[in-house]
């Protein structure tokens, strides 16, 4: 007792002063961005306070991206779409600061994540308020949406994140007891994003923050539908990275069109894209021409699964806002709903009267549960979708209502739609809508429901509902998506630590987690001497060269004393590797002779 009493008061004195340094809240600085052209109506002035009206048909790709907002078609500017000889040129600018942030320790990137978080949190209305008036969502939607995922992911890097790029140590096996063998990680380079307009914050820094923490550099191509946000926040970044003394050009944000992505894809050391299948094939074209990895998220096309067993009303709304998340301002959203026949009348019930009493409209007056919707002619898009799928015997069991819209900006609302008697002819049930629709299908057995979500050319995610947890594990744990949530919707992206993706048309390779973080890197397999310089590899003499005649015969000993199936093999295979060699003559090629 005696002498474990000092070394437990040592371990609760050392627990303690942990616990009371937790408490002090690390010294982080603040940091000054400029706001001044993006607050509201301060970017509106004499020369272009007025309502842009984009053209209709194909986006015309000219020198310049023009900025509105969707909610009230106010103009808010433009920004240059870049050539490929500018891209390069801020490619190569992201390297040479590349060489200088890879030596840069984990110290110092950690103090940029929390200067980044303190500015967040301080600036939560300024950033959703921003993200809102480039995408039309609404301020609640951006905080969900934008705010929470991005401070859940600096968070577990700034808990997690050095751990998992440290080397890792893994055994070595039977044939190389004396090594030691571990997997290093080192930055690839620079790290080439595409992202798409539907969390403009977040899609932004959710590339970004995994480049930067694992040493590389960073160059991102934001949505011709939502630069205006994109250029403002990089401007936190930049002052972030300044504060810390991170080399200049280290992170860019590039616009453009098409030929802009093209040539980033060319140029960078890794791609990650964000956006649709059509557009996800060309760019898996283009990187094959320098053989560069690509990771790939392509939308979906989520089934949300409610068994009979559920608590019907906490259900419904769960399933509204998963709806609502897959609307013109979001994505990673419910698109397909199937119900349980034996609840499906009720749940039809409820959710039209949850949708009933959802109001549309400009999204910053902030009276309204939706806002507009980002893309030009997106309603007209979805509009078509429903009525195909009218005219093959689906109805409208409800809809939600308009607020006082302006007659220019009637076109980038659409309202939230409930559709019934849909079946897998309509393609409302197998193309991604990116819409405030609800088609809703009936289903008898797990089996059925199980067969009728695997049934698209889509694999993201899913949800499924349950009394029985047992009973949507199961359900699942057998369909075809990269990501599931049991009994909720979308928790798994909360949790950064897991990694994100799909299947099928939804894309490859994974960002988030530790899978993410881990693919911004080089994997290099390392092994080495353990016990150096004592015990050094060194080459059976029955197989130096010139190879002996019984090389073969002490090849196919070691082998059995390695690898047999029987202790008892294993040791008999030893004595004859032990035999061989204690009686080989190197001088005569042979084994000695026995007597």
């Amino acid at each position: 007792m005696a002498i474990w009493w000092p070394l437990f008061v040592i371990g609760i004195a050392y627990a303690l002063c942990r616990f009371l340094l937790m408490l002090i809240p690390p010294s982080v600085p603040s940091i000054e961005v400029d706001t001044s052209d993006v607050l509201e109506d301060s970017s509106q002035n004499k020369d272009n306070s007025f309502i842009y009206i984009p053209r209709r048909g194909k986006t015309v790709q000219t020198d310049k991206v023009q900025c509105y907002e969707p909610a009230t078609m106010k103009y808010l500017g433009y920004f240059p779409a870049l050539t490929p000889e500018e891209v390069r040129e801020h490619v190569e600018q992201a390297r040479k600061a590349q060489k200088i942030w890879a030596k840069s320790s984990f110290k110092q990137r950690r103090q940029f994540l929390r200067i980044l978080l303190k500015y967040i949190i301080e600036h939560q209305e300024l950033i959703c308020e921003v993200s809102s008036r480039d995408t039309g969502k609404t301020m609640v939607d951006a905080s969900l949406g934008e705010i929470m995922t991005t401070c859940e992911k600096i968070t577990w890097l700034l808990d997690e994140g050095e751990k998992w790029l440290k080397p890792e140590y893994r055994s070595s096996g039977r044939s190389m007891l004396h090594k030691r063998a571990k997997v290093e990680f080192y930055p690839l380079g620079v790290i080439g994003a595409i992202v798409s307009w539907n969390y403009p914050f977040h899609n932004v820094f959710n590339p970004m923050l995994a480049a930067v923490f694992s040493g590389n550099a960073a160059v991102i191509k934001v949505s011709e539908h939502a630069s205006w946000s994109g250029c403002f926040y990089y401007r936190i970044i930049q002052s972030a990275l300044a504060a810390v003394g991170a080399p200049e050009n280290l992170v860019h944000i590039i616009t453009g069109f098409a030929e802009t992505g093209q040539a980033l894809v060319s140029s960078v050391d890794k791609i990650i894209f964000v956006g649709s299948p059509g557009v996800g094939k060309m760019i898996m074209q283009k990187a094959a021409e320098t053989l560069i990895p690509v990771t790939l998220e392509l939308g979906g096309k989520d089934a949300f699964i409610v068994c009979e067993d559920v608590d019907l009303p906490t259900v419904v709304q769960v399933a509204v806002r998963a709806a609502l998340q897959s609307s013109g301002q979001n994505c990673a959203g419910a698109e397909r709903f199937y119900v349980h026949k034996d609840i499906y009348p009720e749940f039809v019930v409820q959710i039209v009267k949850v949708i009933k009493s959802i109001s549309v409209g400009p999204p910053l007056s902030g009276r309204f549960d939706m806002g507009a919707i980002c893309m030009q002619e997106h309603s007209e898009k979805l509009q078509n979708l429903v009525n195909e799928a009218l005219n093959k015997g689906a109805e409208i069991a409800g809809r939600g209502s308009f607020g006082h819209l302006g007659e220019d900006a009637v076109d980038q609302f659409f309202p939230p739609t409930v559709l019934i008697k849909v079946d897998h002819t309509m393609k409302i049930m197998q193309e991604e809508a990116f819409g405030p629709i609800l088609p809703i299908m009936m289903f008898s057995t797990d089996e059925e429901v199980i067969e009728l979500a695997n049934d698209s050319k889509y694999g993201l995610g899913c949800a499924v509902f349950s009394g029985n947890q047992k009973r949507a594990i199961q359900i699942a744990s057998q369909l075809q998506c990269g990501v599931a949530a049991i009994n909720d919707f979308a928790s798994s992206y909360m949790c950064q630590s897991l990694p994100f993706g799909g299947v099928k048309h939804s894309g490859f390779g994974r960002f988030a987690g530790v899978e993410g973080l881990r693919a911004c890197c080089l994997v290099k397999s390392v092994v080495e001497d353990r016990f150096w310089p004592y015990i050094k590899t060194k080459i059976p003499k029955p197989i130096q060269y010139p190879v002996s005649e019984i090389g073969f015969e002490f090849q196919e000993s070691l082998v059995e004393t390695l690898y047999g199936l029987s202790v008892w093999d294993r040791l008999r295979a030893l004595v004859n590797v032990l035999k061989i060699i204690s009686e080989y003559n190197p001088a005569t090629n042979l084994m000695k002779k026995t007597r």
